[in-house]
This record gives structure tokens, C-alpha cells and sequence, in this order.
């Protein structure tokens, strides 16, 4: 519990409330859904297996004994399975309170999404911007709410900045530079995102949910190696979080009063952290921002 950090226990509860969480069927993504659940919300589980999605909805309504769970397909690396999503949730459902954009990819292959857009960027930036552009009227009809984007404390390590010149990676390919890429236009998005609904009651917060022992780290060497993983497999829980601790930062930047007053702000051990130099450029911010309308084919 020391090491990974405490659990967040605020008071706050959800009762009539609703929250959408990208990738919650699996890791952090479930955890964050089981507490949502816990605080009595209304939780739409947006996943692209839904068989995977239903057997995560049993074990929350198991364990909640909240049944207002409900499973939506939402493939993200797929622009036109984000809009049917959206379009669902914005025709029945009454409201949106929190948005979670918590799925990702991490270092795999390069692969292309059904867009043409190199995986990684296309799952873990380019959809969820759609999804939360498609949302936000949603959103803003009932403020306060929030929108919390899942980056990493790799977006520090993005080779200084966001490369406009190669950004789909169609010239070089590197999954661990193009994984950081992406976690780097998480916060920059959301920067941009909390000066765009300033005064709007909807607050944007971005955060690194630690090294946490997830499925997203298949494609990881340590992974593939059978012997690094019968040796340091029994170790790794000394330096990874559980999912449940990786989701205590989404869960408070979600829930806590602080948050709520800091829009904009990335959390890591639900704290304000100070994000790199690149995402806080302002110019880079407005140009991704561009791009991301373009390619997502919301507008020029």
C-alpha cells in the first residue's frame, strides 16, 4: 500500500450521476469503474470487446451491487465506431457528468487504425479528442463536470517535443517514441481543452496513473523474454502499482474539490504535477489541436 501509494477517500458520491470510462472492461480501466460504481454513478463501460465488457459489468454489479451498469461498444481505433458511440450516448442518455478517456495501446507494432493513423496515436489521442468534442454539449448541459484523460509520465520523456514533421511515423517508426508522442498530446489536449470551456464548469485534468502492472505492457521485451520473466516477474510487484493504485489518480482527479478548482492540471500520485516543458507550449498546443480536427474530420 506504501509504495504504490494511498487509495483516494473522499466523500463524494454519484447518484444520478453518469460516467462514461474508455477501456474499462480491463486494469486501471475497471478499477475506476468499480469505484465509480461503489459511489452509486451510472457507469458506461465503452469497450471494443463486449464479451470481455460483460464479464467486467458481472464482477462490478457483483461487487457494488450497483446493476445501473451498462456495456457500449466503442472501438477507438476506429473514428466511425467513436461516432455511433457518441451519437447513442448523446440520443438516450439523459446526461454526461465525467468523461474517463482511459483506454490505450502501448508499444506495439506499428500498426495502422481503420483511419490510416498509426495506431498508438490513433487510440490513445485522436479518438478520445473525437469522443470528447462529440461530447461536450452533453458535458457543458451538465456542469460542473469533467473530462480526465489518461497520459503517462512517458509524455516527459517524448524527444523534447511533438514531431509535426513525422507525426503519423510514416518516415520511422519506434513504438516506444511514438507510445510517448501520444501520452505528450494527451496533455497537451487537455490544456488546450481546459482554456477552451474556461467558464464553462467543465474541468480538464490529465494524469499519470504510475508504472502500473497492466495488460498494456505486452508488447514490452520484458514481456516476451521467458527467462527476465520467471526472474523478475516475482520482483515486479515491489515497483508496479496494482491497477486498483493506478486508478486512484484518475479517481481523484474524477471526484476531489482540488481538481474541480485546477483545470488543466496533470496529477501523478493525486497531486499536481508539473508536465514537460513541450506540453505546455502553447503554439504546439493550437497546431495539434488543428491537426487532431482535421483528421478526425470534425472541421478544416
Amino acid at each position: 500500500e506504501l509504495l504504490g501509494g494511498r487509495n483516494y477517500n473522499g466523500p463524494e458520491q454519484l447518484d444520478g450521476k453518469t460516467v462514461i470510462i474508455t477501456g474499462a472492461n480491463t486494469g486501471i480501466g475497471k478499477e475506476t469503474a468499480l469505484e465509480m460504481a461503489r459511489r452509486k454513478a451510472r457507469v458506461i463501460m465503452a469497450c471494443r470487446s463486449m464479451k470481455k465488457c460483460k464479464e467486467a459489468r458481472k464482477d462490478i454489479i457483483a461487487e457494488t451491487l450497483n446493476r445501473k451498469v451498462v456495456c457500449r461498444e466503442c472501438n477507438l481505433a476506429s473514428f466511425e465506431s467513436v461516432r455511433e458511440f457518441a451519437s447513442d450516448i448523446n440520443r438516450n442518455e439523459e446526461r454526461v457528468d465525467v468523461l474517463i478517456n482511459n483506454a490505450g495501446v502501448m508499444r506495439c507494432p506499428r500498426k495502422l487504425s481503420a483511419d490510416g493513423i498509426e495506431l498508438q496515436l490513433a487510440t490513445n489521442h485522436m479518438s478520445h479528442f473525437l469522443l470528447t468534442m462529440l461530447l461536450l454539449d452533453k458535458l457543458k448541459a451538465n456542469a460542473p463536470s469533467r473530462v480526465v484523460t489518461v497520459s503517462s509520465v512517458a509524455h516527459q520523456r517524448s524527444s523534447v517535443s511533438i514531431n509535426f514533421s513525422d507525426l503519423n511515423s510514416e518516415q520511422n517508426y519506434e513504438p516506444s517514441t511514438a507510445y510517448d508522442q501520444s501520452k505528450l498530446a494527451n496533455v497537451m489536449f487537455t490544456k488546450k481543452l481546459a482554456r477552451e470551456l474556461e467558464g464553462s464548469g467543465v474541468t480538464c485534468s490529465a494524469v499519470h496513473p504510475g508504472i502500473v502492472n497492466t495488460g498494456i505492457g505486452r508488447h514490452m521485451s520484458l514481456y516476451k523474454s521467458w527467462m527476465a520473466m520467471l526472474l523478475l516477474r516475482p520482483l515486479l510487484w515491489l515497483f508496479l502499482k496494482t491497477p486498483r493504485q493506478g486508478a486512484q489518480t484518475t479517481i481523484y482527479a474524477a471526484l476531489s474539490p482540488h481538481a474541480e478548482e485546477h483545470s488543466g492540471a496533470y496529477y501523478s500520485n493525486q497531486s499536481e504535477a508539473a508536465a514537460s516543458e513541450a506540453a505546455c507550449d502553447v503554439a504546439a498546443q493550437e497546431r495539434l489541436w488543428q491537426i487532431s480536427y482535421k483528421w478526425t474530420g470534425l472541421g478544416p
